[in-house]
């Protein structure tokens, strides 16, 4: 979600923050990523209130995190609009807290996975500074990559989530 050279501490960033500090603003961005949804489809997806998922697309709208796309009638002839994520998620600095919301969402959507399609990896390292740096590097060059590149249209959707956190329980003296 985030790229480690994002700057924080504008208002603006921290109004970014605070739109993203909810996992179903983050699930709504992940449902409009491929393609637009109305609130109407939004809801029903996410199995939520019309009304409620309304606000919070309001506020994603609001910070530039989705846009509305170009109005169609529905199937009852009823004017709706769909709205698509534009990907500055990927580009915007945490705020406090947000690794939990983060690590909720992606529970939440797991959740919701075959396990038997789920591959997870876990792994304990020691890592001098150097190392860190050269890790934490090329996993993000790799989803950088990865971020950028063009949807195969064909392609299956799938979730990545990595995280890296000190293990504070292997410190020496504990």
């Amino acid at each position: 979600m985030t790229q480690p050279d994002a700057g924080t501490g504008s208002p603006d960033a921290d109004a970014d923050a605070r739109a993203l500090a909810s996992t179903l603003r983050l699930r709504i961005l992940r449902l409009c990523l491929d393609e637009g949804l109305t609130n109407r489809e939004i809801a029903q997806r996410l199995d939520r209130h019309p009304a409620t998922v309304l606000h919070h697309v309001r506020t994603l709208v609001a910070r530039g995190f989705l846009v509305a796309e170009p109005v169609r009638r529905g199937t009852r002839g009823a004017r709706e609009v769909p709205y698509r994520a534009t990907r500055k998620s990927w580009r915007t600095r945490p705020g406090p807290g947000q690794s939990r919301i983060l690590i909720d969402t992606f529970l939440e959507e797991v959740a919701l996975a075959d396990p038997a399609q789920v591959q997870i990896s876990r792994l304990g390292l020691r890592l001098g500074a150097a190392d860190l740096e050269e890790l934490t590097t090329r996993v993000h060059a790799v989803l950088e990559d990865f971020a950028t590149r063009p949807a195969d249209p064909d392609g299956t959707p799938y979730s990545v989530f990595w995280a890296l956190h000190e293990d504070a329980t292997r410190r020496a003296g504990r």
